[in-house]
Order: structure tokens, then sequence, then C-alpha cells
């Protein structure tokens, strides 16, 4: 009976699932680009571990399956390397690179049925015969442009030889032809050989791409909307909730009737909740603790599956939300006190999530599947080389937070030398004397900007100046003004002068010079030393000078021969030289250089006074702290600190580094160890530092001196080989003296020195052949160059008049021994191998140790596979959070690409309100390419939600990382609003990386401050205007639309060319100084540049604003697509611009009509404009043929969201911040006024008529809302509260209709205040209810608002009906009293709408027809569905 009852039961379930049809919605992303092959991607993965490995791939590679490819990569790629790989072929991450390559290759004029290619300086050919005729004359032509990218065959080091290009596929046989032949040239140093991919028939289908998300938002129904001509009959009531509450309630009674089924009807209930699709609603109470009861469902389950069960319950959470409902065990929100107290630590709230990648804070918001798997990357190679030494376990972590290879920003050189010649001295010169001296000054309150006058030498200026050149005058001129004007500042000068003995002064202006200032601060005082010799110096003027100022004295007792003020003539000189500084004039301020750009006395003035008071703040925070005292010699103090050195070697002090690889990888043996070359200096630093080690590498020059050189050489290997360390340096040092040279010289005997060292000379000859390969092959040296290594840094090749003095050995020392003795307890062998491994690592942010407690009951911990490399992966996170949606799929993923130990903490949210997550949610990633049953390739990742509740809205959202510009490309659905109570199976969408975004920022040198309104094109080489963009003010911020290829960014021409030159730009691939800025994208990630531009000299007073008309011009606008009818291209005439924004099929069915209305009603030439955003497939390929039935121009403007812009989630806020936040970059700077016009809008009036009305100096006139139909009184939110207060007199305005005056709306900046306040109040999710209303009347006492005449937007929802006869638009506005669906309104408000609406479906009817009924195309006409329409 028991058994019988629950099958019963079990068998009503089970046929009420059966009767649901397989619904569900599937998405997918495609490049704009054609598949590339992953041969080639699989070079650049290599690529990236370094040239040689490139270059060796290469030489091994065929044509070949996916596996092959693998196991070729392999050969050069350790197990974890390759897995990394996987992972990396999976998110196509080269593909850009390949199609980069593809895209330089179509602008060479890639000759026809050439598979492969040469290109010499602008000359091509196709076969290896040409190549002789092409290099011929090849230096006349010039050089082709090479970028950072290119792979550069490592030949040798030469420049003046021909550059050959090869394009071409690797494993064909014409690119291994050409490969043997160009590669043995470029080792004889004939040519220089580049590598750039080509594929002569690329397939013809697009790669398929991940990395992204998708989101299926739940829409609130509040406003639905629905098109009743088209769906009408086809909704049914959602009964799957009602059965099966009905099936609940039948559960009650049988419980009590049959106490002892209750635990199977409790199984049979828990069936019932988990294989319910709908989303059954929760009651307040059911929601507080709903995040703990999540995170106590996925720690009950065993590990393996938490993460899983993690992703489930958060993707899917709309429909799992009563799965969640479990009894939960108190010991979870105690351990999640601990792990809040902790989270404090790292500035984390209840509810804040994180992830933390061996210590590094991986940020969510900004990071992406590309970038992480490059962190990934740089941390494989860390960590293998931390494994391969042996150190595992909590080691490992530990040194990883080591602080190896910190680099000072700046280095300070000692200037407590005498050779500085100090011109005053503010703490015991007379004329400082009623300044206070008291340290403790500085920590008196002052005005801003003022410098403190006290007698302490906290400011000093040394110059190392030469008294013949030319801005010698002018900075000894602004020392004096410094001293005149009582700066406290000490200035010291270092006089660079001929050293030699006898030198008269009568005839060398240096000597002369320095003479005449000896005898002045003997004689007098420095500070009387105003020497006025107009431009320059010469020995005439110091004459004169000396006759002048004081006629007593004896010429030639001071400049002549026998001087008497010539006594430390040669220790400036000499202090110059050993500290190492670069060319004159050199200007140390406490001891920091200055750099050569910063030397123009013009500029040095403020720079200077700027320094002062950065200074000010630090010795501020010295005496704050107790670390500088009333008795501290503030000079000492200075020259005391860790960043002060006795030599500025900029060879020992670059932050640009190169380390040798101690590690072992297999089949590779480690670099052997080296420290220094054969130099004196090298030992003398041995023996005054007890914890430096000296190794000897001979590297023979192309010919010896003679046989003492040889002897000399197989002794002291010999010697090295064969004898204890304190007798091999005895040896050397005795060896290396001057004397024993003598004596060698003079017939002595090698054995005489020491006879046991001549059994090693046979070993010193095999040495000799090992040590010059690792010399040529590891240290990159050539014959007889030397070279430094410390602790596996490289410091070379040495000049052959560069010396490398004790000093720099010091230095070097102090740089290199920065690992805490204390943290490695090891051999010194180990010391140095992971003082190399560390410090070569590239620099990321600083890593963090989140020390939580192994006990706290809310975390998940997974063991990592023993014997391999281990990540350490932390993560908090709430389980039912936006990032929780996110990180569990991430991690699944991670954990099969890299062995992790994972750590998740369930950071839950208390006393939730409302449901946590309001949409479904699907991360697009995998971490191998998959194939198919048949061995064949899978189609690519696609984003899958299946068993989704039919009853809700939904709207499908593509959550793509920063700098890709994507649209829907295919799909008959409405994606806006997908109803599956309306489809009969999966609705599939396809999107399209329309474009990878290029951004950047622009400053004009001169003023500092962005230059508003100027204007870049983007092109290559054979179309140079592309796309092109407006400047913002919002830090200079400016974005252009690319693809993977090389690009030539250029002003524009017209006003911004003839007003502004580019002078300087970073992140590019041409020189900083280039006119033509070349950039290339060859990544999924953001690319970002900086350009600094600067007024023509005979532009300076030219404003890029000003009123004067520009001309036309080609305007690719910001996504441009330019269809319809045409005038006179280039001539400005009378067009009619409406600005307008639609997203689903209903509201492309109102902007249709809107745009009709507007047609009908004006006689004026009328350009649209849309926002291509968020427009469906099906609109984009009717508009074209609107535009030729109805007469009218249009564009399509797409632009990108800036990243530091305050992001908004929701794509009904979206719309309504692109509706007001970039109108000044929206549109070409020709546009002198645009209308925005709502979609569910009806004009009856001609808009020229509102273009032309005067705005009264206001950027923008909008239309209040109207105040006359009493019964919404109500509903008025502006007549009180904040609204009240803040507008006073003023109106509050509506945002459905208005117009912009664009050159007085950039003139004022105006959407650079607007973003500036958004961005402050968009923090706040409370405020900006109605972004696109609330935002410009907040702003109308910054930026004023012309309020136009009320006639100009009629609402029934506000108007009375009396006023509808002068109406000349309509606008459909919601009405929150009674909620009237949209379309019922618009038949019912506006006669004429039901004309204009069977107008264009006539010729839509007429398009779908003439198109043949194509099936899988966008439908013209569909059911349109939408919510929340705007007011």
């Amino acid at each position: 009976m028991r058994n019988a009852l629950l099958f019963t039961l079990w068998l009503m379930l089970t046929t009420h699932h059966a009767s649901a049809a397989s619904k569900g919605v599937s998405a997918s992303l495609k490049a704009k680009w054609t598949m590339t092959p992953f041969l080639l991607e699989t070079s650049e993965f290599v690529a990236e571990d370094g040239n040689e490995k490139f270059w060796q791939f290469v030489d091994t590679s065929v044509r070949s399956y996916y596996n092959l490819i693998l196991k070729k990569a392999g050969q050069f790629l350790t197990h974890l390397q390759v897995n990394l790989l996987r992972f990396a072929l999976s998110l196509r991450t080269y593909s850009p690179a390949v199609a980069a390559s593809q895209q330089i290759a179509s602008d060479e004029d890639t000759p026809a049925s050439c598979p492969a290619f040469v290109s010499v300086h602008g000359q091509l050919g196709c076969s290896t015969k040409d190549l002789k005729k092409l290099l011929k004359g090849a230096l006349d032509r010039p050089k082709p442009c090479l970028y950072k990218t290119d792979h550069r065959y490592p030949g040798r080091n030469v420049s003046d030889v021909p550059v050959v290009v090869l394009y071409a596929e690797i494993g064909t046989r014409k690119f291994s032809a050409f490969h043997t032949l160009l590669s043995e040239r470029a080792e004889a140093g004939s040519l220089i050989y580049v590598l750039r991919h080509f594929v002569e028939d690329p397939q013809p289908h697009k790669v398929l791409l991940s990395g992204y998300a998708v989101e299926l938002a739940i829409k609130s129904t509040e406003y639905r909307a629905v098109d009743d001509t088209q769906v009408k009959g086809r909704f049914k009531t959602s009964c799957g909730l009602d059965e099966m509450m009905m099936l609940r309630s039948f559960l009650l009674p049988v419980r009590k009737s049959h106490p002892e089924l209750q635990g199977g009807l409790g199984e049979l209930r828990k069936h019932l909740v988990e294989s319910s699709d709908d989303m059954a609603p929760l009651k307040v109470w059911e929601l507080q603790d709903l995040s703990f009861q999540a995170a106590a469902k996925i720690l009950s389950v065993p590990k393996f599956d938490a993460l899983k069960l993690m992703r489930d319950l958060s993707q899917d959470f709309p429909s799992k939300a009563r799965l969640t409902l479990i009894l939960m065990d108190t010991s979870l929100t105690a351990g999640s006190s601990s792990l809040q107290r902790l989270s404090e630590t790292l500035g984390l709230h209840p509810g804040d999530a994180a992830l933390f990648i061996n210590g590094q804070n991986i940020d969510l918001d900004t990071h992406t599947p590309f970038s992480i798997l490059d962190m990934l990357r740089g941390e494989a190679r860390v960590l293998e080389g931390l494994h391969n030494l042996g150190v595992t376990g909590e080691h490992q972590g530990k040194m990883l937070r080591l602080p190896v290879g910190v680099v000072e920003d700046s280095y300070a050189l000692d200037i407590r030398h005498p050779a500085i010649m100090w011109m005053n001295d503010i703490e015991s010169d007379p004329m400082y004397r009623g300044w206070p001296s008291g340290v403790q000054e500085l920590l008196r309150s002052t005005f801003p900007g003022v410098i403190r006058q006290i007698r302490r030498n906290f400011f000093n200026l040394v110059l190392f100046l030469d008294p013949a050149h030319q801005q010698t005058v002018e900075l000894v001129k602004l020392s004096e003004l410094f001293y005149k004007h009582m700066i406290p500042l000490r200035i010291g000068f270092i006089f660079v002068v001929n050293t030699e003995e006898e030198v008269d002064g009568f005839t060398d202006v240096g000597v002369a010079f320095y003479r005449l200032l000896s005898y002045i601060a003997e004689e007098y005082d420095l500070s009387q030393a105003k020497i006025r010799v107009g431009e320059s110096l010469s020995v005439d003027t110091i004459t004169a000078f000396l006759k002048r100022k004081f006629p007593k004295a004896n010429a030639g007792r001071i400049l002549g021969l026998d001087s008497e003020y010539d006594e430390r003539r040669q220790a400036g000189p000499r202090f110059y030289q050993e500290s190492g500084l670069g060319a004159l004039p050199v200007a140390l301020f406490n001891g920091v250089p200055l750099d050569p750009g910063e030397m123009d006395p013009e500029e040095l003035e403020t720079l200077l006074l700027q320094r002062i008071m950065d200074a000010t703040n630090v010795f501020q925070r010295a005496a704050f702290m107790g670390q500088l005292t009333e008795a501290s010699d503030v000079e000492d103090y200075l020259m005391e600190q860790p960043h002060v050195v006795l030599r500025i070697n900029p060879l020992v002090l670059s932050t640009e580094r190169r380390y040798l690889d101690f590690t072992a990888s297999p089949g590779e043996p480690p670099h052997r160890p080296a420290v220094a070359s054969l130099h004196r200096l090298s030992l003398v630093a041995a023996r005054k530092s007890p914890g430096v080690r000296v190794g000897v590498i001979d590297n023979p020059g192309s010919s010896r001196s003679g046989l003492e050189d040889t002897r000399v050489y197989r002794a002291l290997w010999s010697a090295l080989l064969t004898q204890k360390n304190k007798v091999a340096l005895e040896f050397t040092q005795t060896l290396l003296k001057g004397a024993t040279q003598d004596l060698l010289k003079g017939g002595a005997k090698m054995k005489d020195l020491l006879l046991q060292v001549t059994s090693g000379q046979r070993h010193a000859v095999e040495w000799r052949a090992l040590l010059q390969l690792f010399c040529r092959d590891v240290l990159k040296l050539g014959a007889g160059q030397r070279a430094v290594v410390a602790n596996g840094r490289i410091l070379g090749p040495l000049g052959d008049q560069e010396e490398f003095t004790l000093e720099d050995f010091q230095l070097l020392e102090k740089m290199t021994w920065s690992i805490p003795a204390s943290c490695l307890h090891r051999a010194s062998e180990l010391i140095m191998k992971v003082d190399a491994l560390l410090s070569g690592a590239p620099k990321g942010e600083t890593r963090k140790d989140v020390p939580f407690p192994k006990d706290v009951h809310s975390v998940l911990h997974l063991s990592p596979r023993d014997g391999e490399v281990v990540f350490e992966a932390v993560v908090v996170v709430d389980p039912l959070s936006r990032e929780a949606q996110k990180l569990s799929s991430l991690l699944m993923v991670l954990s099969q690409v890299v062995n992790l130990e994972l750590q998740v903490f369930m950071n839950c949210r208390a006393k939730l309100s409302e449901m946590p997550l309001k949409s479904f949610y699907r991360l697009v990633l995998e971490a191998d390419v998959n194939f198919l049953a048949n061995d064949t390739m899978s189609p690519g990742p696609t984003a899958r939600f299946s068993q989704l509740p039919e009853s809700p809205l939904l709207t499908l959202n593509m959550i793509t990382p920063d700098g890709w510009m994507v649209e829907a490309v295919s799909s008959p659905h409405d994606l806006d609003n997908i109803h599956l109570q309306e489809v009969n199976a999966v609705v599939r969408a396809e999107y399209e990386l329309e474009h990878l975004l290029l951004e950047g920022h622009c400053f004009d040198l001169t003023t500092g401050q962005p230059p508003r309104g100027l204007q870049f094109t983007l092109g290559t080489g054979q179309r140079p205007l592309r796309q092109d963009t407006i400047v913002m003010a919002n830090l200079g911020y400016f974005q252009l639309k690319a693809n993977p290829g090389a690009w030539i960014l250029k002003l524009r021409k017209g006003r911004s060319e003839d007003i502004y030159q580019i002078l300087t730009h970073d992140g590019t691939d041409s020189p900083d100084d280039a006119g033509d800025v070349v950039v290339t994208l060859n990544s999924f990630q953001s690319k970002i540049i900086k350009v600094r531009v600067q007024k023509k000299a005979d532009k300076m007073n030219e404003d890029l604003l000003s009123e004067s008309v520009e001309s036309r011009g080609l305007w690719d606008s910001i996504a441009r697509c330019v269809c319809g009818r045409r005038g006179d291209a280039e001539k400005k005439e009378d067009v009619l611009n409406i600005f307008s924004v639609a997203s689903g099929h209903l509201y492309e069915r109102f902007l249709r009509i809107m745009m009709l209305s507007v047609l009908r009603h004006t006689k004026t030439p009328v350009k649209f404009w849309f926002l291509k955003n968020f427009l469906s497939p099906s609109f984009k390929e009717s508009i074209p043929h609107l535009a030729e039935e109805y007469g009218f121009q249009y564009e399509l403007v797409h632009y990108k969201w800036p990243r530091w812009l305050h992001q908004q989630t929701e794509k009904q806020r979206l719309i309504w911040g692109y509706k007001i936040l970039f109108l000044d970059v929206l549109f070409p700077l020709a546009v002198d006024k645009i209308i925005f016009v709502d979609a569910d809008q009806i004009v009856r009036a001609d808009l020229k008529e509102l273009r032309d009305l005067p705005l009264d100096g206001a950027p923008y006139g909008y239309t209040p809302f109207c105040e006359s139909r009493r019964e919404m009184d109500g509903y008025r939110f502006w007549k009180s509260g904040y609204w009240a207060s803040h507008l006073g007199h003023r109106k509050y305005h509506i945002s459905a209709l208005y117009v912009v005056d664009l050159k007085k709306f950039r003139k004022i900046a105006a959407g650079d205040r607007l973003r500036g306040q958004y961005q402050a109040l968009s923090q706040d999710p409370n405020s900006l209810s109605n972004l696109d209303q609330d935002l410009p009347n907040n702003m109308i006492h910054q930026v004023a608002i012309k309020s136009l005449p009320q006639e100009w937007l009629w609402c029934e929802t506000w108007c009375d009906d009396a006023s509808k006869g002068n109406a000349k638009t309509i606008d459909l506005c919601n009405n929150p009293r009674t909620k009237e669906p949209k379309l019922t309104a618009a038949a019912r408000i506006v006669p004429e709408w039901v004309e204009y609406d069977n107008d264009i479906k006539r010729l839509l009817r007429r398009i779908q027809d003439g198109r043949g009924g194509d099936d899988e195309g966008p439908t013209l006409i569909s059911a349109e569905t939408s919510s929340n329409a705007q007011t």
C-alpha cells in the first residue's frame, strides 16, 4: 500500500514534467575575423616564454592535429605550461595576434596565388629565387616599420643590413623553404629576418569565443505591454506553480492518515522542490537567513561537489531559491562572525567578495579570464622554479612574499664631499640668523603653499657645471635668484674643468672661472660672485669682471700658470667622474639627480619649489614619528637613508634587468653560477664583504696576446679547479699583481709561484671551450666582452671604456642583498638561486597573507594533488551573490588547469529583505578545447540555459571584458523580452565581437589639461580614415573602434590638425616623437595609450571649440553606417538631426512609427542617429529599406561605457545613461544641434521649429512635466521632499524630448560636468532613480535648462485633455495609477498611430517577401513585448 501510494504521487509528478516542452536559451559569441590555426596560436603562446623558444618551436613544427601540436609544444614547455596552453587555446587567447599579422599582410598588397611571400623594404617576392634581386639596392629604400610584437630571428645584432619580413604559415612547405634560407643568412649577419603569420586561404567560419558571461535578468512586469496583433491567443497562464501547490496540499492529509509514510513523503516533497523549475515566491521571514542556508547546504555535500552546487545555486537561484531552505547549524553563523572580524583586516564587509591567488588580489571587476591566464603564466614560472629548487609547502608562500627585487624610484648621491663649493649655509650664515632653528617648526601650521624658513639645511641643491656650457650662466643666475630671495635652499657647485697641471687661466675659460671663484671664496665670500657676463662666459669677460670688481687684485697671481687659487681644481672633476652621473649640466636635489629634461632654467625654478614642498612633507612625517629630532644633523640624516649611494651607475640602478635561470627544467640544465668578470676589483670587494662569493668566467677575445697570456690563463684555471678557495684566491691575487706580471715577462717559471697548480692545467683547456659557449649562448656576450653577474642578474656587456669600480661593486652588493637572512636558513646557493628567480619575475601587486583560522565552520578547503606545483587560492564570497555566479564557474575551470589548494570562505549576509539574485547566469569558459565523439572539434563554447521557468519575462545581457564591443547579429526572437511561454523551442542568439576598443588619454603639454574637442582618426596604410573620435575633458579620455592589426592614429584634418601637433605618446608601437602614432591590437585585453599634444607656435591663442565654422569633412563617427539619401557629401546642408534609443522589438516598432511621424511633418532633410548598442538584428536589417522608402539619412553610433565611469548593471538604467552622459562625444563637431525624441513618441509638428528655438544661453532645452491633470497630484514626486527644496521656483523637466545646442554644450564642458556629478551620485544605489531625468534636473543650477513651451510635449498621464489639441508631440508615458498597456494606450490616445503602424507593417512584409522568407535570418515582423517603458 505504501509503495503504491508513493508510486502514484511520483507518477503524477513525472507526467506533469513530461508534458512540458523542452525550452531554453542559448547564446554564442563569434569574432569578426575568420578562424585562425591552432598551430599559429600555439607559436604565439610559446613566444611569450622567450624569442628563442619561439624559433625552436618554429624549426620543429609540422602541420598537425591538436594533440600533435600539444606534443610538439611539450618539447619546449613543462606539463604545467602545456595545461596553460590548453586553456589559452580554449580561450583563443592568441587568435588576435595571428589575425593582426594577417591584417598587416593585407596592407602589403598580397600577391595572388602566393602561399608565402617576403617583403624587402617595400618590394615583394613569392619565391626564394626572388630574394637576391629584392636584396639588391634594399638599403636605398626606406626600412619597413617593425612592431614590438614582431618575431625577429635571433641572429647577429646588426643594424645596417636589409630587413626581410616573411609572411607565411608555419608548417607549410613554402614556409620551410623560405625559413631555411633566411635563418642561415640571419645567422651570418647579412640580413634581419622577421616572421609574421599569413594564411593564404583562411577557413570561412569565424572564431567562436569564450571568456565572457551571459545573463538572463528577470524584468519587472509592472508596465507590461504585449503586441496583441501578433501574439493574440498565444499566452497561457502558468499552471505549473498551481499544480505544484495542489500536489503539496495533497501531501498534508496523506501524512496525517499514513504516519508510517513520513520518511517517504519527505523524500517525495524534496524531489518536488528540486524538480520544479517555477519561481515559487518566498515569504519575508524565509529570506532573512537565505545566504547562511545556502552556505550550509554547500558545506554539507562532499567537498568535490561543493563548487558545482554553489554554481548551480547561484547561477539558477531564481528557480532554486527553495532548495536553500534547510535547517542550519548555528555554528555556521558563529564561524561567519569570526570570519567577519578577520575580514576587517582585508577591508571586506559581509557580502563582499575577494579572490587571492598566491597572495595576489584578483580584482573581480577588472580582471578577465585573459588577464588571469597571463597572471597564471607569470606565477607558473616562479612556482616551477621554486618547486625545482625544492621549495614547497608553507615555505613556498613565505618565499613568494619576500621583498625581493624592490626597485627604488630614485637613488641619491652622497653630497658630503669636500669638492663641493657651497654658496651658502642655512645653519651658519648670518643672513639666516633671524630664522627659528627647531625641527618642531616643521609641524607648525602655515598657509598652504608657504615655504617654511627654518635655519636647517633641509633642502640642498648641487649643480655640476661646465663653465663653457651655454646653460651654465643661466643656472648660476637662477642660483643667485634663490639666494637673493632667501629661499631656504643650500646651493653648492661642482665645476668640471680641465684637470691638466700646466694650464693657463688666460687661455682656458673653465680654469679661469674656477680660479676666480676660488679667489672670491677664500678672500671674501662666494655669495659675492655675482658675475654679470651676458649670455656666455669667456676669458675676456672674466678678466674684465676681475678688474672692475677687484681693481687691486693681481690677475696673473689669480688666473696665471702659478695661480695660488688652484689647490682643489682636480677634486671636482674627479668627484664628477667617480659619481657616475650623466652629461653636464646635472643638478642634485638632496642628492637625487634631476632628469635631463628637467634642466631647462625656465622650468627649473618651478620644479625646485615643488620639490621643496614635497620634501617638506617627508620631513614633517619624520619629525612627527620622532625619526628627526632637535639633536639630529639634517645632512647626516638625509645621507644615511637607504636610497643614498656613493655612485650613480645607470647600469646597476636600471629598472630594466636581465637574470639567469638557475632552476632546472626537464631536459634543460640550469645555468651555472657566475658572479663577476675577471677583475682585480671583484677580489677587493670579496675581501671587504665577507658575505660575497666571487666566481670567474673567462671570455677570451678573438686572439691572445702571447704565450704569457696563455700561461696565466692555464695557471689561473688550474688553481680555481684544484685548490681550496683560500689558496686559489691568494694565488689569483698574486698572479694579477703588476710585479708578478713583470717576473713572468722576465722568464720566471709558473711552478716557482705555486707548484701545486700545474696538475690542473689540462682541465683548464677543456673548461675554456665550455665557458666560451656559456658566454655566447647564455650571457649573450661577444668574444672578449665583459659583464658582471650578481645573484643571477646580468650587467653588461660593458663597453670598452666603461669602468666598473669598487663603489659599483658595493652598490651592487647593497642592492642585491635584499632578502632578509632570517627568512632563509639554507645554503647561500639557494639564496642566490631564489634571489635570481624572484627578482627576475614580473613585479605585481604586493602579496597579502590571508590568515583565516582552520577551524572556521564556514570554510571549504580543497587539497591539492601531491608532487605537483601548487597554486594557493583563497576566496571570500557570499554564495548568493553576483560574484558567486562568476567565481564558482571560474574556480571549477582553474582547478582543471592548475593544481589548486583552494580555501573558500562563506562571507554571508544576514537579514536579507529581498531576493539576493534576480538573474540566471552562465560563464562561458572551458579548460580545454572540446572534441565530439567522432574526434572532430566541437563548434565551440556556448552559454546554455535549460529548465528555465516559463512565467517570468527575461532580458538577455552579454557581460564581456572591457574593450569588447559586442552586438547581436542573428536571432528571430526579441532578446530584450524573452517569454518562454511564447516559444516552442530554444531561443538562440548569435552575437559578434564587432570591434576591439582602442582607448587613450590625451593631454596638452603646455597647460596640462585635456584638449577638449580635439579629434583623432584611426586607419590603416591603405585606408587612412576608418574611425574618428573626440577627446573628453574627463581624464582626456577618448575611444576608437578597431580590430586586430596595425593602426595609424592621427590628428583629424581640419582645426585639430591645424592647431595641434602630437609630441609624445606611450603604449604605442612607434617612436615617442613620431607624428603618426602606430598602434598594434593583437590581444583580447584592453589597449590603453597616452598621447601628449601641444598647440603649434602660431596657434597658441586659437580655441578649438570657437564659434568658427568647421568644415563637414568625412565623419565616420563612433560607429558609422551611413545610408539613404545624400546631398552634396562635403557641403554643409540644412539637416534636421534626430537622436533616439530603443531596445527590444516593441520599442523598435514604436521607433519606426516615431520616425514616420517626424518625416510626415517636415520638409527639411532628416538624419536619424541611433545608438547601435541595443538594436536588434531585425531592426538593423530593416533600417536601410526604410531609409530608401521614406528618404532619410541615418547613422548608427556605437559607444562603449568608459571603464572609469561607474557602471550600471540594469539594462534600462544603462540606456538612460547613454541618453544623457555622452552627448558631447557621440556626434561630430559639424552637428550644431541635436533633438532627442523618445521612441514611444508621436510628432505632430515640424521639429525644425524646435531646433531653431532660441535657448537663451542654455546648452539644452527640456519640456517641464505637465501639472494640469489634477487627479495625478499624488504621484508628482517632484512637488515635495528633496526635489521641491532643490528646484525651488524651477520646474522638474521630462527627458522624453529635448534639444541640445552641441556647440554651447561642449564649450561650457556640460558633458564633463554631468559625468562628474553622475560619478558622485551613482555610488548611492538609491539616488538617480530616473537617471536620464534626475541628472540634468539635479544639475540645473550648474548646467542651465531652457524650459520649452508646454505644447512641445503632451502626455495623458500628466496633462489634461483640454491641452491635447495644442500638442506638438504626444508621449506615451506610463500611467502609475492605471498601468494601461502601451499598445492599448497608443491606439486610444493617438488616432494616426494605427495608420503609421499599418503603413510600416506593409513595408516590412514586402521586404520579408522579397527576401524569400529566409527562416535563418532575423524576423522583421515578430512578437513584441516589453516592460518598464521610459517615462
